[in-house]
């Protein structure tokens, strides 16, 4: 009875775990569609090309050594594909902890579920450094980034590792429990270096230095990004939840989904009651970002949070979101989407907000880890992108940026029947 009350619940925790990985990678329509809607329709095929070429590279550079310097294991996926859990391993496993301990599912599952985070974290990237980057500048980038900055840092957060063999996040008191510092706010710190390397767009700042609003080309697409991003969130949040075969797992699902849509919404109304207090209109691509800051925010603790809880954390990202937007373009920092705010700023709320509920965290422990993430991911970064940069250089010309990165960089328009 035991044996058979155990498979299926591995079947569905493994079932749970791949369809909530779907869901994930369906994220990578969202952030492609934000950002085709937010740059200049001149960039549009250019910005649809990274999208889909960098969620390509990180499956691909995961799978040949990331996944291995996360969580340990031969490259290649050989322990994966070649070593998955018989069923007599996985029942010892499980009865150890009385068929109601840690989630016990396919390997191949859980390699999946994680490919589609690094993915996700490449793609807040994309956005921020949109409108001047070369094409294969960026791409280059993704494999290091990939391949070896992220999983490095995920490996001493949910990999369990000592910090460069020094010191560990978690014995520290550091939660994030579905990645508003380790994801997030790592590919906001990425694109900051980049962003800061690159400069702004031509003709952003005045040489006064006021600020000249560049608006998307395709606003529809961008609010249809958010919504495909909103849904793909249930996945983000609900799988890392890591099993769903037992009636404590299935109410721990139930209230991470419930609560990532409350801050979502929270954030949504929060950016659109302050932006109409600051500009005197409703902005939509306010609107946009708070409703993803909610979700960014959440994204360290949706378990242990009422659902009024979550709907204020989500207001207050919001409120910051445009805030910080603001305080960037004053200081220069140049981000066509936002998204430096809305991953980084954001995610790192959503790390200082955790011990509010969440009683096994500590206030210093989450700015420990924040710090962590944040100095290795960005120093990193760094000097890969000047390396880059005095490689091939990472700027495309002003010729080519005055004419579009479709044309320069895929000999393409997205639009060619209307002229620009």
């Amino acid at each position: 009875m035991e044996s058979q009350i155990f498979e299926l619940q591995y079947a569905l925790d493994t079932f749970y775990f791949l369809i909530c990985g779907a869901l994930v990678m369906w994220m990578a329509a969202g952030f492609t569609m934000l950002e085709a809607g937010l740059v200049r329709s001149k960039n549009t095929v250019e910005i649809l090309t990274k999208n889909v070429a960098l969620f390509a590279t990180a499956c691909t550079m995961y799978m040949i050594c990331g996944y291995a310097i996360m969580y340990g294991g031969d490259l290649f996926l050989s322990g994966i594909a070649g070593g998955d859990t018989l069923v007599e391993d996985a029942l010892a496993a499980s009865a150890e902890n009385g068929f109601s301990g840690d989630s016990v599912y396919s390997a191949a599952s859980d390699f999946f579920f994680q490919v589609v985070f690094v993915a996700t974290c490449m793609s807040i990237v994309s956005g921020a450094v949109a409108e001047r980057m070369k094409l294969w500048a960026f791409l280059l980038f993704a494999v290091v980034m990939t391949g070896v900055i992220y999983p490095l840092e995920g490996s001493w957060t949910w990999g369990g590792n000592d910090v460069f063999g020094l010191f560990n996040l978690g014995d520290m008191g550091f939660s994030d429990f579905a990645g508003s510092g380790i994801v997030h706010m790592a590919g906001a710190a990425a694109a900051l270096a980049g962003v800061l390397l690159l400069g702004p767009r031509k003709g952003k700042y005045g040489p006064k230095g006021e600020i000249r609003a560049i608006p998307g080309a395709n606003l529809p697409l961008a609010a249809l990004g958010t919504l495909i991003l909103w849904m793909g969130w249930f996945g983000f949040n609900g799988g890392s939840v890591l099993k769903l075969g037992d009636i404590a797992s299935a109410n721990s699902v139930a209230m991470v989904f419930l609560n990532t849509n409350a801050a979502a919404a929270g954030g949504a109304v929060g950016a659109l009651i302050i932006a109409r207090i600051i500009f005197g209109k409703a902005d939509l691509t306010m609107l946009l970002n708070g409703a993803l800051a909610g979700l960014v925010a959440i994204t360290a603790e949706p378990s242990t949070p009422s659902a009024l809880q979550a709907t204020l954390f989500g207001v207050a990202a919001g409120v910051i979101v445009v805030l910080s937007i603001l305080a960037l373009d004053k200081i220069k920092i140049d981000d066509p989407v936002g998204a430096i705010s809305v991953h980084g700023v954001v995610g790192l709320f959503g790390l200082l907000i955790v011990p509010i509920t969440n009683p096994a965290s500590t206030f210093i422990g989450q700015i420990a880890g924040a710090a962590t993430i944040f100095v290795w991911v960005f120093v990193a970064s760094f000097i890969v992108w000047v390396i880059i940069k005095a490689v091939i250089g990472i700027r495309i010309s002003e010729e080519d940026e005055y004419e579009g990165a479709d044309i320069a960089e895929c000999g393409m328009e997205a639009y060619p029947e209307f002229i620009r």
